[in-house]
């Protein structure tokens, strides 16, 4: 028995945000029916670097059924309100007001089946003066902010994985599992509102506040800490970088007598607190890195260990794949058993239970007699 076993969710959905949200949901046992256009998700194409697959889409898909629908034909449009009336919850990313146009809004779904939970996703809302502006993860990450905060003195840069787009379907997921809860109690759905702006604005909550109430955006330091110091990365002898970070007083003396071997650095007044040594990091940086670049980073690491000061090796992807901290699970795609890294959550004394990858209109057959017209 899965959590969600006995839920049904329909995802008329593309891209990231909403196949993330909905690929949770197959992971926790819901039965979820992927409505794709005929042409199939366009993150099918976004590469083929998975033995000839997406490697998006193998990662967000898995345990799905794929129906191919064109919900504008009259008899595919009451083929997946017939779907529609089975479901627990619909999720959608279309362009805002789309799927009312289509005769799939929340508002009228709602009415129609009160125990029905919708979820809509879009670029910035369903209001607003951005409703209707075109809303590519890139895109948010720049409008957001994001891209204020992060990179270099140099310039900005991209957080390198879909981090927007993960943000609304993290978001979107969590007001599901929410809702579903609520409805327990009440016996009623409700509609749910998801952007990828405003998933993103409440990641930016540090700086806006910062920025807002201290008038002190935060800095662009790349591999630095904009408010905390030292805390970074640092080159080793053997040319790796190790990062550390220190959080506390206690701490700060400890890299000092044990690791740094200079216990008087931690008395000096350019440094004797956390805003101290901030404010005189241009001091601070060559007297750490000085002694990081004498030692080889494992040494160095032995170092910290013994010192108990939090660090973490700059990992590049090919360390990642032999990462000894990885879980992997194995999942079936149209290229055979692809590994790929587990979710993030454990459930101690549960046996997790991944589904296949499918394959364009996998189930057009199967789902197209299920849901077939009663009566002819």
């Amino acid at each position: 028995m899965h959590d969600l076993d006995g839920i049904t969710v329909v995802a008329l959905e593309q891209a990231v945000a909403a196949p993330y949200a909905s690929g949770r949901l197959a992971d926790a046992g819901a039965r979820v029916i992927k409505v794709e256009r005929h042409e199939g998700d366009f993150a099918r194409g976004y590469d083929a670097l998975v033995d000839g697959e997406s490697a998006y889409f193998v990662w967000l898909n898995r345990g799905k059924e794929s129906i191919r629908l064109d919900v504008k034909d009259a008899a595919d449009h009451a083929l997946m309100a017939r779907m529609l009336a089975e479901a627990d919850v619909f999720i959608q990313n279309l362009a805002p007001g789309a799927a009312a146009r289509l005769g799939f809004g929340a508002e009228a779904l709602c009415a129609q089946y009160p125990r029905l939970i919708c979820c809509s996703i879009s670029g910035y809302g369903e209001d607003g003066p951005y409703r209707d502006q075109k809303a590519y993860d890139l895109l948010i990450q720049a409008e957001s902010g994001l891209c204020a905060i992060n990179g270099t003195e140099d310039g900005s840069a991209r957080v390198g994985v879909s981090v927007c787009d993960i943000a609304a379907g993290m978001t979107a997921f969590q007001a599901i599992l929410q809702a579903l809860f609520a409805r327990e109690r009440t016996g009623k759905g409700r509609a749910i509102e998801v952007s990828l702006f405003h998933a993103m604005a409440d990641w930016m909550n540090v700086p806006y506040l910062q920025t807002r109430y201290g008038g002190k955006p935060p800095a662009r330091v790349g591999l630095k800490h904009p408010t905390i110091a030292p805390y970074g990365a640092y080159d080793c002898a053997d040319g790796k970088a190790v990062l550390i970070s220190i959080q506390n007083e206690r701490e700060w003396a400890r890299l000092c007598a044990e690791v740094l071997e200079d216990a008087d650095l931690a008395t000096d007044p350019r440094f004797v607190s956390n805003a101290q040594r901030v404010a005189h990091r241009g001091d601070l940086e060559p007297r750490v890195s000085a002694v990081f670049a004498a030692l080889p980073r494992e040494a160095m690491i032995e170092r910290l260990q013994a010192a108990r000061i939090a660090y973490g090796r700059l990992s590049d992807l090919d360390d990642l794949l032999a990462h000894p901290q990885n879980r992997l699970i194995t999942v079936q795609t149209g290229a055979g058993e692809i590994e790929m890294l587990a979710p993030g959550a454990v459930v101690r004394g549960t046996a997790p239970r991944y589904g296949a990858v499918p394959a364009l209109g996998a189930h057009d057959e199967a789902l197209r007699a299920e849901f077939g017209a009663q009566g002819g």
